[in-house]
C-alpha cells in the first residue's frame, strides 16, 4: 500500500458576490449569488515509502490545499485519499503522531520562549521520554549546527536559525510523513543550503516520506528526483524531474566563442538570448542544433561551440503558461 494515496481528491470553495451600493447589500439579504473556485478538482496520486517528492506550482495552484487536506486540517468537497492507510480528515491520533506539516510562512514555535521550551512543550504532548528528547535534539541540532541556540528567545533567532528550530519541532517524534510548505522563503543562500543538505540527509537515513512545495528551483533540483506539477487545481505533470526536458522543451541552448572580435547578424540561424562581439547565445529547435552548427562553423571561425539543455525553470514556467492558455475563455 502507497504511504499517501489521493483519488479525485477535490476541494471547492464558495465565496459570496456582492453586487455594489446600499441596493446590491440589500438585495443580498434576500438572494445571492456565489462564485465557486476549484481549488483542487479530482488530484490523483500516490507515494511510496521513503520518496522525496517536489509539488510545484503557480501561486494559487492549490498546493497548500492539498497538503491541508492530506494532512487532516481541510475536508475534501469530493474524491477520497488515504496517508499511512488513515483517512487524514478523520484525524485519528494515530495518524497525527506519525505526521508533521511545516509551512514556511508560519511559525510553530512559541514567540516569547527560548526554542528549547518550546520543544518541551511537543515532548509533553507526544509523549515522548526524556532520554529519547535529549538525543534526538541534540542529534538534530547539531545537524542543523544550531546547538548554541537552543536557550535563545525565538523572536532573536535569524530567519534561517527559526526555519532549523521549526524542522526540529517538525520531526522531535519521528513521523513518517512530512509536508513542507516553502521551507527555504526568505532565507539566505547559505542558510537554504543547510536546510536542502539537512533534508536530503534526514530523507535517506529514516526513510520518510516528504513531500515539498517551493518556488525554489534549487530546492527541487538537489532534492527531488519525482515533481508533481500542478496548476489550477489540476495535475499537468507527474514524474521523473528529468524527463520534464526532453517531453516539454522544444529548443535548445548553442553557445558559439568566435576567435575574433566583430558584429555579425544572427537573426537567420535562430532567436538570440546573449550576445557579444566575442560570442553569441542562439535558443534553436532541438531537431535543428547540427544544421544550426554547421552553417555558423561554415561562415564564422569558430573556437568553441557549448550545446545546453533549456534550463528547467524556463521549462516549468513554459508549463505554467500552456496550463493557462489550455484553460482560458475562448
Amino acid at each position: 500500500m502507497p504511504a499517501i494515496e489521493a483519488r479525485n481528491l477535490t476541494k471547492v470553495y464558495r465565496t459570496y458576490r456582492k453586487e455594489a451600493g446600499l441596493w446590491g447589500a440589500v438585495k443580498g439579504l434576500v438572494s445571492r449569488k456565489y462564485d465557486e473556485t476549484r481549488a483542487a478538482d479530482g488530484v490523483s496520486f500516490s507515494i511510496e515509502e521513503g520518496e522525496l517528492v517536489g509539488f510545484l506550482g503557480p501561486n494559487g495552484a492549490g498546493k497548500t490545499t492539498v497538503l491541508k487536506m492530506l494532512s487532516g486540517l481541510l475536508n475534501p468537497s469530493g474524491g477520497q485519499a488515504r496517508v499511512l492507510g488513515h483517512v487524514p480528515w478523520e484525524r485519528k491520533d494515530e495518524l497525527k503522531r506519525q505526521f508533521a506539516l511545516l509551512l514556511g510562512q508560519k511559525n510553530s514555535l512559541w514567540w516569547d520562549l527560548p526554542a528549547r521550551e518550546s520543544l518541551e512543550l511537543n515532548r509533553a504532548i507526544y509523549g515522548i521520554e526524556r532520554a529519547d528528547f535529549n538525543r534526538i535534539v541534540g542529534g538534530l541540532a547539531e545537524l542543523l549546527e544550531v546547538n548554541d541556540k537552543l536557550n535563545v528567545m525565538v523572536r532573536e533567532l535569524s530567519l534561517g536559525e527559526r526555519m532549523k528550530m521549526e524542522l526540529i519541532a517538525a520531526l522531535l517524534h519521528a513521523p513518517r510523513v512530512l509536508f513542507l510548505d516553502e521551507p527555504t522563503i526568505g532565507l539566505d543562500v547559505g542558510s537554504a543550503k543547510k536546510v536542502r543538505e539537512f533534508l536530503q540527509h534526514y530523507n535517506a537515513g529514516h526513510r520518510i516520506v516528504t513531500m515539498l512545495t517551493s518556488h525554489y528551483m534549487q530546492d527541487i533540483k538537489e532534492l527531488c528526483h519525482r515533481v508533481i506539477i500542478i496548476d489550477h487545481g489540476r495535475i499537468m505533470f507527474d514524474g521523473p524531474l528529468n524527463t520534464i526536458v526532453d517531453r516539454f522543451s522544444t529548443h535548445k541552448i548553442v553557445h558559439f566563442t568566435f576567435e575574433d572580435a566583430a558584429e555579425r547578424d544572427f537573426t537567420a540561424f535562430g532567436e538570440i538570448t546573449e550576445q557579444t562581439h566575442h560570442s553569441v547565445l542562439l535558443k534553436v529547435p532541438r531537431a535543428g542544433v547540427a544544421e544550426t552548427c554547421r552553417a555558423v562553423l561554415a561562415r564564422y571561425r569558430v573556437t568553441d561551440i557549448n550545446v545546453q539543455e533549456i534550463p528547467i525553470e524556463e521549462v516549468i514556467r513554459l508549463i505554467f503558461q500552456q496550463g493557462r492558455d489550455a484553460s482560458a475563455p475562448e
